[in-house]
């Protein structure tokens, strides 16, 4: 059974439309991409499942149970975590102190929170070397790191994470991915929304968006097809 599912979405700002009834699934223990060029409405998708976002219609399942009306941090409590694009850390806050904030919902659960950050401070431990250091002094690719590591604090089950290679160099994007996968493995389902196709050797499932409509679902091997990429994406 799908841990996501999404049926005929739409989604639009006040009069305008942008999600025009999109329709797919991610199974449990996927590493799943939404490519797109700018503006193909990833970013509404993510913020929609997310809870930022209220759908005009359609539905989104998340485990079995739909998602209905819900505050974005009961979204997170019930196992959807948001990496935003931008990063938004909170540069005035300690590297720690932002992992802290994003432990919040199991602020009660004192094991759960020392495990997620040990497992973080695994993932990326240039923040475990910088721990005590203002998140805004960090470089946008630490920044980058903290913000994914930030997510993870909540224990989701579902990690959703907003162009995490924007404005990184190559071989930064790359470590990104790379533990984006490591987060996978460890039984972490993962939506990663890009417009990098750099990204589509790391994933299991990709799912090609234009203009606010699903053009391209596909699994396996035959995502990682050059012709693919410049069929949808002019790379």
């Amino acid at each position: 059974m799908a841990l996501l599912e999404v049926k005929d979405l739409v989604v639009g700002y006040d009069a305008f439309p942008v999600l025009h009834g999109i329709n797919f699934s991610v199974e449990e223990g996927e590493l799943c991409v939404l490519l797109g060029l700018n503006g193909a409405g990833k970013t509404t998708t993510v913020s929609t499942i997310a809870g930022m976002l209220k759908p005009q219609s359609g539905s989104m399942t998340f485990d079995g149970k739909e998602l209905k009306k819900g505050s974005p941090s009961a979204r997170v409590a019930g196992g959807i975590s948001l990496c935003p694009e931008g990063r938004r850390v909170f540069p005035r806050l300690s590297v720690r102190q932002n992992l802290r904030l994003g432990s919040w919902v199991r602020r009660k659960e004192s094991k759960t929170v020392r495990r997620q950050l040990e497992l973080v401070y695994d993932y990326f431990p240039r923040l475990a070397e910088r721990e005590g250091q203002l998140a805004g002094t960090l470089s946008g690719g630490e920044q980058q790191m903290l913000a994914v590591a930030r997510a993870m604090m909540s224990k989701p089950r579902l990690l959703l994470i907003d162009e995490a290679s924007l404005g990184l160099s190559p071989t930064l994007a790359r470590t990104v991915w790379e533990v984006t996968k490591r987060i996978k493995a460890d039984g972490t389902t993962v939506l990663m929304v890009e417009q990098n196709a750099g990204a589509l050797p790391y994933a299991d499932r990709a799912l090609i968006m234009e203009k606010g409509t699903l053009v391209y679902t596909g699994v396996g091997d035959e995502i990682r097809d050059v012709n693919l990429r410049e069929a949808y994406l002019g790379v």
